[in-house]
């Protein structure tokens, strides 16, 4: 167990950064002459491509948002931010490669990734081995939260959503689940926590398959499935890609049960790639609260800039992290102090894009968030400003 130091910071203003894009500058001799101070840097790694690409790039670019805006106010006591850019690829191995460029090439100490459970999971030892920082507002798998002193997260474990999902099978009726889950840790993490809930309340798994993330028509294990005449279908996938696909392909095989699903599920593209067949799918999902200001203020600015929303809380997980960042940075004053970095972390607490008043246990886990059901309207009633779906309450717990 971490040590959780005593008090409590209470932080409702955040401050202010600057990315550089993938090089990550130094400062250069006109710099120096001009006065300016040394900028401060920190690493990013993010699946810029991969399965995870989708929730990869749009989480730099929610990073690169906030660090803009920071930036324009002034920065971090005068001092500008730069990130170090790499991509980990939602891969363990080329999060590695990663992990050793930014340490040992560009000599950073501070690490805000990655996008994907299996790269967490393959870089939290090297990680907590070297006293580096890593700070993912996307990887959702259990076993990070035993990961080390030095891993934290704002993305709720996977456990809060197999929690919630088990027992909304159970509560909708389903006693009979058929399984397809793509072979990631994520979300094999998923589905190991669903279904855990679900039998804990009486049902069973009746069916599963699994693919391998290249796959790309899902027909052969889907008939598998259907064989075995359960009540309810859920899916577990690493990409909105595959999601699309295999609730369209359930669909064309003449599937017309119940769909159950997660956050990747209910994403931007897995939603237009399935179309009407996605139309009253549940999941057990993290969302931006309606009268959250904060949130509705990153999603428009956002919009605005980019011209596209996806995932909205991953979006804003990803914001939030660079303003917790930032506070941690002004209060060392110093990119190479991952100890003063993680003791920050332990103190905080924040209100930012994803919630009021969260902070982080002695696992480095996030406290004071929930999760939502929701619940995939029809075609015509999606809308950039809904996500395609409506939000049924809150994850059951019981």
């Amino acid at each position: 167990m971490r040590r959780v130091l005593p008090g409590r910071l209470v932080l409702l203003v955040a401050l202010a950064l600057l990315v550089t894009g993938c090089g990550g500058a130094a400062i250069t001799e006109q710099d120096a002459q001009d006065g300016e101070p040394a900028p401060l840097r920190i690493g990013v790694m993010e699946s810029l491509t991969g399965p995870g690409e989708t929730y990869g790039n749009v989480a730099v670019r929610a990073k690169q948002m906030a660090l803009d805006e920071i930036n324009a106010a002034g920065g971090i006591d005068g001092r500008r931010l730069e990130f170090v850019v790499e991509d980990s690829q939602c891969s363990a191995k080329e999060a590695v490669a990663a992990y050793r460029k930014l340490t040992d090439v560009d000599g950073v100490k501070i690490i805000l990734g990655t996008s994907c459970s299996g790269a967490m999971l393959g870089v939290a030892p090297l990680a907590e081995a070297d006293g580096v920082i890593l700070f993912s507002g996307l990887a959702s798998n259990p076993d990070i939260a035993n990961a080390g002193d030095y891993i934290f997260r704002t993305q709720i474990s996977d456990v809060e959503v197999g929690i919630g999902t088990g027992n909304l099978l159970w509560a909708d009726g389903v006693r009979k689940l058929a399984t397809i889950t793509e072979a990631t840790d994520y979300a094999e993490g998923v589905r190991r926590t669903t279904v855990a809930q679900f039998e804990k309340r009486g049902g069973a798994v009746v069916a599963h398959e699994s693919y391998a993330s290249d796959v790309t028509d899902f027909r052969t294990q889907l008939s598998k499935l259907f064989e075995a005449e359960p009540d309810a279908l859920h899916l577990a996938p690493q990409s909105e890609f595959a999601a699309g696909v295999i609730i369209k392909q359930a669909r064309e095989l003449g599937y017309a049960g119940p769909i159950y699903a997660e956050t990747i599920s209910v994403g931007t593209t897995a939603l237009e790639i399935a179309g009407e067949d996605a139309t009253g799918m549940k999941a057990i999902t993290a969302d931006l609260h309606p009268e959250n200001a904060k949130a509705q203020e990153v999603l428009t600015n956002f919009r605005e800039r980019y011209d596209y929303i996806t995932l909205p809380w991953h979006l804003g997980s990803a914001y939030d992290n660079v303003y917790i960042a930032a506070e941690c940075l002004k209060q060392t004053g110093d990119d190479q102090d991952a100890d003063g970095f993680r003791d920050c972390m332990y103190e905080i607490t924040w209100s930012g894009a994803i919630g009021n008043d969260y902070s982080f246990d002695a696992d480095g886990e996030v406290v004071g968030l929930s999760r939502l059901v929701v619940e995939v309207l029809p075609v015509a009633e999606r809308t950039p400003e809904n996500h395609g779906y409506t939000v049924l309450g809150n994850a059951p717990t019981e």
